[in-house]
């Protein structure tokens, strides 16, 4: 049976009369990822300070590898590494020294009991972290106070990596990075776990938790109030309960479904500290009671703006559902069904013939062929209904499929390059992808006036999937603007963007500098083993 690296019981710290931890309680394994969320204040840096052999509990037990740990430990002796929300750093001390603080390099001097440093090794291994990092400085001489919070940040880093870590505890640690080197951090806390280390990733950005970890254990007001395996739970459950709002399903669906659902929690975190204040200070019910209504007042706008929204793309869904049919009844009926009384009237005729071998096997030979473009026809139709080669072979196969089809009768170069790792995702997202790209290129067929099409799809993380359509027509006007195209009656769009919300996923458009129009769409998904990500090689439809 496998052992936790860390075992964590009813841990409790208190501040003369503050609890900031009370009795919590987790265990953590070798090759795990446990993010911990929590607001400002929840513990999350307490329970680090402690970790880091900084701070002791008032009550309650550590383990670490079966052995308890005793106040005060010196943590990276122990293989246990802390990167705070502040790094720790050495003003008075240049790059090298703060890199290497308490780990210098170098041999033993005879009758000392400290190493002297030996300035060359450190340099060669200060200069290998740095470049895992993908950090530069022009001199490893350079004194810290000269240097940003970010750049701090990254030699505290580059600390951690300097020996095989058994635990790493990251508190907030990506608030001073910048989105680069946030995702390389992320990039390490999946090194770490493949080396077998535990990792604890205590942050209240959701997306980076998501990202690696899992499970999630939520803290609230130093409390362990849940815990999660994270393909199990959703961020809107984890934000209910770091803030202590009802859960998902008790709320008004507008809150969820839509963007202002964020704007919708912030004021209510607002109103719920008036009214703190409402009932510490009475004296000041008057004023406090006005703020209060307004505030009240300013939600209820804003949530029913969103239930608008929801009303107003609800109308659209059906006008355009109905919209759907009735071109699907005209093409069986103008077409299908006219093409299917001609066959019927040849056939007809060949009675009057049968004298005529000749006639009537041209007349058959003009039947099949009708037979034929009628097939083709009704599988184009079944196609853009719901394209069968989903089902049976998968979105790749289905994106090959079509890119190369449309490519042929539209005359437009479609280049598509899948990535190796893109292996069966969920239903519901390989046919909101596969729709994506549909309507995609179908605004570069009708407005783009383009003769080349760039579609690319790659994990950009183990539970985000990147798909990417560049063309090099003429782009978007300068005053676009996506809520007036349902105005002038363009969905296209518009239905793109709310297919991505309702997935919880991203959408940007970009004008590019050469020209033509970029859509980059990043949408969640389960998690997926990592994997070699290389590109197929392109295909030219």
């Amino acid at each position: 049976m496998r052992e936790p690296i860390l075992r964590v019981h009813a841990l409790t710290k208190t501040f003369g009369s503050l609890a900031a931890l009370r009795r919590v309680s987790f265990d953590v394994y070798p090759g795990e990822v446990v993010g911990i969320a929590g607001r400002s204040g929840a513990g999350k840096s307490v329970l680090a300070d402690i970790l880091a052999g900084v701070s002791a509990p008032t009550s309650g037990t550590l383990l670490f590898d079966g052995r308890p740990l005793t106040f005060p430990f010196q943590a990276p002796a122990l293989g246990i590494e802390v990167l705070f929300e502040e790094p720790f750093v050495v003003d008075s001390l240049d790059v090298l020294s703060n890199i290497f603080l308490g780990r210098e390099a170098g041999r033993r001097a005879r009758l000392w009991l400290f190493r002297l440093p030996n300035r060359w090794e450190m340099h060669a291994r200060a200069r290998e972290v740095l470049a895992r990092l993908g950090v530069v400085f022009p001199s490893l001489d350079e004194p810290v106070v000269n240097l940003s919070s970010e750049q701090r940040q990254l030699l505290v880093i580059a600390r951690a990596l300097l020996e095989p870590a058994r635990l790493v505890y990251i508190d907030e640690a990506t608030r001073v990075l910048s989105y680069t080197y946030q995702q390389r951090l992320l990039q390490l806390v999946q090194e770490w776990q493949r080396q077998g280390a535990a990792v604890l990733f205590a942050s209240k950005n959701l997306e980076h938790l998501f990202a690696v970890t899992d499970r999630i254990i939520t803290l609230r007001e130093g409390e362990v109030v849940a815990e999660h395996r994270t393909d199990e739970t959703t961020r809107e459950e984890i934000v209910a309960e770091m803030v202590g709002a009802p859960r998902k399903d008790e709320l008004t669906p507008a809150i969820w479904a839509l963007d202002s659902y964020y704007q919708a929690r912030a004021q209510a975190e607002q109103l719920r500290h008036k009214q703190m204040l409402l009932e510490q200070n009475l004296a000041a019910q008057g004023t406090l009671n006005q703020q209060l209504v307004e505030q009240l007042a300013r939600q209820i706008e804003a949530l029913d703006e969103a239930n608008a929204a929801l009303q107003a793309a609800q109308r659209r869904l059906l006008t355009e559902r109905e919209e759907e049919r009735k071109r699907l009844a005209r093409e069986l009926h103008d077409q299908i069904i006219q093409d299917l009384l001609s066959l019927n009237y040849q056939l007809e005729e060949l009675d009057e013939h049968v004298d005529n071998p000749a006639y009537v096997i041209a007349e058959l030979e003009d039947i099949r062929q009708g037979i034929r473009f009628m097939v083709e026809e009704l599988r184009r139709i079944c196609s853009n209904l719901r394209p069968p080669t989903i089902d049976s072979l998968g979105l790749r196969a289905a994106l090959h499929s079509y890119a190369r089809e449309w490519s042929q009768r539209t005359g437009i170069l479609v280049k598509l390059a899948i990535s190796e790792d893109v292996a069966r995702l969920p239903e519901h997202i390989e046919l909101s992808i596969f729709r994506i790209v549909q309507e995609s290129l179908s605004n570069v067929r009708k407005h783009a006036d383009a003769t080349e099409v760039h579609i690319t799809l790659v994990h950009n993380s183990p539970r985000t999937i990147l798909l990417t359509i560049a063309d090099n027509g003429q782009g978007l006007p300068e005053d676009f603007d996506l809520s007036a195209l349902a105005r002038d009656g363009h969905f296209g769009l518009l239905g793109m963007s709310e297919r991505v919300a309702l997935l919880g996923g991203r959408l940007k458009l970009t004008n590019v500098p050469e020209g033509g129009l970029r859509i980059e769409v990043e949408l969640p998904h389960p998690r997926v083993a990592p994997r070699r990500r290389s590109l197929i090689a392109e295909e030219e439809g």
